[in-house]
């Protein structure tokens, strides 16, 4: 409890020293918003062509499509670019980065995803413009972002302030299921992080309940877990008594005791799947399995794949302990095992990381776009900025501003485009300056 108040006081702090500092834009950032302005339709193309190109994560081929795309853009404003390819087992189209070398400034690495979660044959428009609005496969998740940080950076250019900066960028191609391992698929990110001093995320943007937007400075960890459970076989006449529970009363008595004896502020555990049964198979690539079992036979297996979410490693450990106690107290006739695998580190709420959002709610007041709050770490699933953050002081959350992400009704606030690039292009102007 006291570090979560010591995390709100500190946010407090931020805020106020954000409403202090609205001094206004000198001439070449007026010059950058102005760039960012006149060529908002030119972004809103951009983002058209992206999106009509379906990169859903396991579609190689279309995610390398949208990753030439983008490539083509940053070679026109002086990049060197190149194409990271994975090991073919990854089954992963791989990654596009491009760097620009120079002499001043912090060393600014910019993170975004090519990939979606939607597939070839989604029932989910590809673009489907209504009014303000976009509607359409990964608008905001995040290709809006991918176009925000490239109009940034061509904002950047138009204003003659991008020669001498020092910026890495990288879009993943997998970011939305990372190719395992991910010690593999993340180790190009994680050696450009070493080389940076910051790293900003376009993730997109989420505005509070009092409609103010937000970045997001911490986020929560990922894991999934495994239950196994075991019963023993026999006639229905027999459950309760000589033939014990069955497994399938057994997984849920451990699902019931996670929910009321796990939770605590900051976590959560959820089982996306069951099968239960006397014969139960499962593909984990596929996200997918059979089940078959007869209501007069005490099933013998049950499976649960669930995942976990938290905010720190202690938090994590006390999770891990008190699930593995409720999975050991077996109902006769039954046994149970419980397996975890991390997979996102958690992002913690660091100084670095505030202080980044108070320059990036100062650029925002100075452009006359209000401030920035921080948004909750549970507020936000998983994000590759966790795998910098141990590394690099880090901020996300400065794409486009939507609704509906990885839903059929994903769509995008046009205006949000032009709103993140003015304060994308003057955050990175003033790090790098």
């Amino acid at each position: 409890m006291r570090k979560m108040t010591g995390w709100m006081l500190a946010l407090t702090a931020v805020t106020c020293m954000s409403a202090a500092h609205a001094d206004g834009l000198d001439p070449t950032e007026q010059k950058i918003v102005a760039e960012v302005r006149a060529h908002a339709p030119q972004a809103l193309a951009l983002l058209e062509r992206s999106v009509r190109i379906n990169s859903g994560t396991m579609n190689t081929r279309g995610v390398r499509e949208v990753g030439d795309l983008f490539r083509k853009e940053f070679d026109a404003l002086g990049f060197t670019t190149r194409w990271i390819d994975l090991p073919p087992e990854a089954k992963r189209a791989g990654h596009l980065v491009a760097t620009r070398d120079g002499n001043r400034g912090k060393r600014v690495l910019l993170l975004g995803h090519l990939d979606t979660v939607f597939e070839p044959g989604a029932a989910v428009p590809m673009w489907e413009r209504q009014g303000d609005r976009v509607r359409g496969q990964g608008v905001s998740d995040m290709k809006g972002g991918d176009v925000i940080v490239i109009e940034a950076l061509r904002a950047l250019q138009r204003a003659g302030v991008l020669d001498g900066a020092r910026i890495a960028v990288m879009f993943t191609g997998d970011e939305e299921e990372a190719g395992k391992p991910v010690s593999v698929s993340r180790a190009d990110m994680q050696a450009l992080a070493k080389r940076s001093d910051v790293a900003l995320s376009f993730e997109s943007s989420i505005n509070d309940a009092k409609g103010q937007t937000t970045a997001t400075v911490g986020r929560r960890a990922t894991a999934t877990w495994e239950l196994d459970v075991k019963g023993r076989q026999g006639h229905s006449m027999a459950v309760f008594g000589a033939n014990g529970y069955g497994a399938i009363y057994e997984a849920t008595r451990i699902l019931d005791g996670f929910r009321r004896d796990v939770a605590e502020p900051g976590l959560t555990f959820n089982p996306g799947v069951i099968l239960g049964g006397t014969e139960v198979t499962y593909d984990d690539a596929a996200s997918r399995g059979t089940a078959f079992g007869k209501t007069n036979v005490i099933a013998n297996t049950a499976v649960v794949k669930g995942d976990l979410r938290y905010l720190d490693y202690a938090q994590r450990d006390r999770a891990h302990a008190r699930m593995r106690e409720i999975v050991s107290h077996n109902l006769p006739g039954t046994n149970a095992t419980i397996a975890f695998h991390d997979s996102y580190p958690p992002m913690a709420v660091t100084p670095g990381n505030l202080k980044l959002l108070d320059l990036y709610s100062r650029a925002s007041q100075d452009a006359g776009l209000g401030p920035v709050g921080a948004l909750p770490a549970e507020a936000r699933g998983a994000g590759d900025i966790q795998f910098v953050a141990p590394l690099v002081d880090s901020l996300d959350g400065l794409g486009a501003s939507g609704n509906g992400a990885h839903s059929p009704n994903e769509d995008l606030d046009v205006g949000s485009i032009e709103r993140s690039a003015v304060r994308a292009a003057l955050l990175i102007y003033r790090l790098t300056r």
